[in-house]
């Protein structure tokens, strides 16, 4: 599949900001599931962009303003082609070893409830894949996505008590779950091709991937049930979403801030016909 991109993230200040500086991991890189045909990030305002890989191997910019900012938009646009591996993620770039992803961090960190759920489902199988099924499926059903009652410092204990959140919150859920049965697991950022037909979205999507001997890393998306597929684009990976983010930064000044994002994620080919 050949998946069209356009994402656009504009800041507006309530006062000029002196200085300002984003850490973008905003561009994905080819592996044996996906190929990037095309890729561009694009700064409203002058100034530096550098990029560089970070300790997990996703490829990073950093911004920096020339000049005073009063508003900027951050406009990335591309275009990957996917391939369906069952969820096997085969060619990655990895620099570290497993047990760094068995690590809690404060938005992963399980709770009683979190360490009961993967004990009642996993607790004494050898099969790691079939557990990691199991996890998927029961989180899908127990979890309601909903985009009303968390926010991106809601924690996997906190959104798994709540019984709702998005995507980010599964996907913390599922990775404090499977870090209890000591199973390596991590964060993935990307986008998705939403077989619906629904182009125009309000944000990335996220999931996890965990690791399965024999197979390797495997890619669970908890938010829709599903194994990891060719509608899946790959971005950056992490212990949580902090570590994955598509931007995060810092300024001097501005005061308060609005943020919009217009994101399309679409067919190519589809695009090329219309």
């Amino acid at each position: 599949m050949r998946i069209s991109v356009s994402h656009k993230t504009h800041y507006r200040y309530e006062r000029p900001v002196k200085a300002l500086t984003q850490i973008l991991r905003m561009t994905p890189r080819g592996d044996g599931g996906q190929h990037v045909r095309r890729w561009r990030i694009e700064p409203s305002v002058d100034g530096r962009l550098h990029p560089r890989q970070d300790s997990f191997g996703n490829i990073v910019h950093t911004f920096s303003a020339d000049a005073t900012v009063e508003a900027i938009t951050m406009c990335v646009t591309g275009e990957v082609e996917t391939h369906d591996a069952g969820g096997v993620v085969r060619g990655s770039v990895e620099r570290l070893p497993d047990p760094v992803y068995l690590r809690d961090t404060d938005l992963t960190v399980p709770d009683e409830a979190i360490r009961a759920f993967a004990q009642d489902l996993g607790g004494g199988s050898s099969d790691r894949l079939a557990t990691l099924h199991r996890l998927l499926e029961a989180l899908h059903r127990q979890v309601a996505f909903d985009t009303s009652p968390t926010h991106v410092t809601t924690t996997a204990a906190e959104a798994f008590a709540l019984g709702r959140g998005v995507c980010q919150d599964l996907t913390h859920i599922f990775i404090a779950a499977a870090r209890c049965l000591d199973i390596p697991a991590r964060y993935v950022s990307g986008y998705l091709y939403r077989v619906d037909g629904v182009v125009e979205q309000e944000a990335g999507h996220a999931w996890a991937e965990a690791k399965v001997p024999h197979l390797g890393w495997v890619g669970f998306d908890a938010a829709n049930g599903i194994s990891v597929s060719d509608a899946h684009v790959r971005v950056a990976v992490g212990l949580d979403y902090l570590g994955a983010a598509p931007v995060r930064g810092s300024r001097t000044g501005g005061g308060s801030e609005d943020l919009d994002v217009s994101l399309t994620v679409d067919s190519a080919q589809r695009q090329a016909q219309t």
